[in-house]
């Protein structure tokens, strides 16, 4: 299961399905032999949970014998507050200051202020005249409380400091990793009932997690726990054995496992959400009424509304799996709704699993006019134990943020990438499509984001759209790619309703037959999608369902040979080479041999 099986063969260091399964209860066979050899008394049905319960016990009890809390203990009188009551105890009693030279001799001694060291009572010396009023002594004790207060530091805290723009970003702490708090999150789970399937929960979220030979190691580092419930013969009491066994244990963590999440399917799991907008631009907040939705493997959320103001928020749910793609969103309400989100963050808080959406780009009536967004997730894969969590807020990787000169994304977002760079963007795309088909069915990835996240598909099919584009030109306006395909839509139905007017080379009846398909499928995503999905939202559904009709590698030549393609771009753009669109319809045609499954998430369950 460990490093070994990665040297047989598994070259992408996990097993999934039926061969897990089998693997891993076959571990937990092997524990619970392991934990039953050489017990005192036997307690319930598995000898691995019971121990952990005896130790979990042991660690409350300890917990609970430590000193108390100095931070739970009733807070000290201020020094202002000792200072009035103090004057209004005088002013009670003016008689008395009259019968006495010196009110001290009545009074306790005084006791020293923990900042300042500063009397708590009013200086009362032996030179004061009996004969002074309460009022003088009043405004006596009024200026020594100012002076204290203006002496008194500044009380600490543990926010995080404010940026220079007065905005403060939300911080993803680290979670704890110890074994009582992995044992308290499995007694948790409702949906298990006996100590036999408690242990093997115990034992899946371990390796999940890959902490199994540590939280092992420190459950049989308690010997006075172990002496208690073990006979001296016991293979637990064998310190060379013992150290053997989970040094093998330890080779574990060299698979990744998702064993946990796609074993125990309807166990409520809490999600901590964090978003991180743009600090620039005046946009950190927005007055509409944002939501946000979160799809996995197994299910999604559905709508889940955010306060405003809010960045950070935990949720309960249903197990969703592995996260594959969240939809942010707001109605655009108020008089600043633009809000222009740099990523998304999303952590299962049992598994720790971590999941990084990128946006970069406007909600709101901005660039296309979308006020909401589909981003698609990757797992966070922190590069070690002790990593601070928290940095991933520090330097938020934009989708669309400036990149260094002459990378693959500046290139893009300046419209430079030559026809070559194009082809091989397209060639990695596709490939990566390919062989997740040839993966056996358990063991394939999210596809959604071999398609749309970075240097996917439809970021390639963008490239083909942009490369040669003349609207820097022509137009002030910011270029969608939607907008080439618009106009291409009028053409098509110009041609459809004149017939006469087709170009020799596109009178055939399968050119026909491809006109029509493409308006059609053009009129129905912009009859089923609302004013909410921008031109960027469209274009990604129609490259997506057109790879999924196996349509796309149709289109592409019927677009390139009309003339809003010859208004529209130069004479060396990859739309009008004819060696380009050979190369690109001949590559996207490899993927007619696979059923290409859009998620519901992706297409919002529109009947596209």
């Amino acid at each position: 299961m460990g490093q070994e099986a990665v040297e047989l063969g598994h070259g992408e260091v996990n097993i999934i399905g039926v061969e897990e399964n089998t693997l891993i209860a076959s571990l937990c066979d092997l524990l619970e032999r392991i934990w039953s050899h050489g017990l005192l008394t036997k307690k319930g049905k598995s000898a691995l949970w019971s121990h952990m319960l005896s130790f979990l016990e042991l660690e409350e009890i300890n917990d609970s014998g430590k000193p108390i809390d100095p931070k739970l203990l009733t807070p000290a009188v201020s020094t202002s507050t000792a200072i009035q009551v103090a004057t209004q105890m005088v002013a009670l009693v003016p008689g008395l200051l009259q019968s006495s030279a010196n009110l001290k001799n009545y009074l306790t001694p005084p006791t020293p202020d923990y900042f300042t060291g500063n009397h708590l009572w009013p200086n009362l010396s032996t030179h004061d005249s009996p004969n002074r009023n309460y009022k003088e002594i009043h405004s006596d004790a009024a200026a020594n409380s100012v002076e204290v207060e203006k002496e008194k530091p500044a009380a600490l805290t543990h926010r995080r400091s404010r940026s220079k723009g007065g905005t403060e970003l939300p911080v993803l702490k680290a979670m704890p990793k110890s074994l009582t708090s992995d044992m308290k999150k499995v007694k948790a789970m409702t949906d298990i009932k006996t100590d036999v399937g408690f242990a093997r929960a115990f034992v899946r979220l371990a390796l999940e997690k890959k902490t199994l030979s540590t939280h092992l190691k420190e459950l049989l580092a308690d010997a006075d726990l172990l002496r208690s419930l073990y006979k001296r013969y016991a293979f637990l009491r064998c310190e060379e054995e013992r150290e053997q066994f989970l040094y093998h244990l330890l080779s574990l963590n060299a698979v990744d496992y998702f064993c946990f999440t796609n074993t125990f399917t309807n166990t409520i799991v809490p999600y901590k959400v964090l978003i991180f907008p743009s600090t620039k631009f005046g946009c950190f907040t927005t007055s509409a009424n944002p939501w946000i939705s979160i799809a996995g493997q197994l299910g999604e959320t559905g709508v889940i509304e955010i306060p405003k103001g809010c960045l950070e928020f935990n949720t309960e749910q249903k197990n969703l799996g592995v996260l594959t793609t969240l939809r942010i969103g707001h109605d655009n309400s108020g008089m600043t709704p633009k809000w222009l989100v740099e990523y998304v963050l999303v952590r299962n808080e049992i598994t720790g699993h971590l999941f990084k959406f990128p946006c970069g780009k406007w909600l709101g009536r901005v660039d296309d006019g979308s006020t909401e967004r589909l981003l698609v997730g990757e797992l966070v894969h922190p590069a070690t134990e002790t990593e601070d969590l928290g940095t991933l807020s520090r330097t938020p990787p934009r989708c669309m943020s400036p990149a260094p000169t002459g990378s693959p994304r500046h290139k893009l977002m300046e419209q430079s990438l030559s026809i070559p760079e194009i082809q091989e963007m397209l060639g990695h795309a596709v490939n990566n499509i390919v062989k997740h088909f040839h993966k056996p069915e358990k063991e394939r990835g999210n596809i959604t984001y071999l398609l749309c996240g970075e240097n996917g598909l439809v970021q390639c099919i963008e490239c083909v759209f942009k490369c040669g584009f003349k609207s820097a030109r022509l137009f002030r306006h910011k270029f969608y790619s939607w907008d080439y395909l618009e106009k291409v839509k009028s053409c098509f139905e110009t041609f459809l309703e004149c017939p006469e007017s087709l170009p020799p080379i596109a009178s055939t009846d399968q050119a026909k037959a491809g006109y029509w398909l493409f308006c059609k499928r053009m009129n129905q995503i912009n009859n089923a999608t609302s004013e909410t999905i921008g031109k960027d939202g469209r274009f990604q559904l129609f490259v997506c369902v057109g790879i999924r009709d196996r349509l796309l590698q149709q289109w592409l030549p019927l677009m390139a040979n009309t003339t809003v393609t010859q208004q529209m771009y130069e004479e060396n753009s990859f739309l009008r080479d004819r060696r380009a669109m050979s190369f690109l319809v001949h590559i996207l045609d490899t993927l007619n041999d696979y059923n290409v499954c859009l998620e519901s998430s992706l297409t919002r369950g529109l009947d596209i």
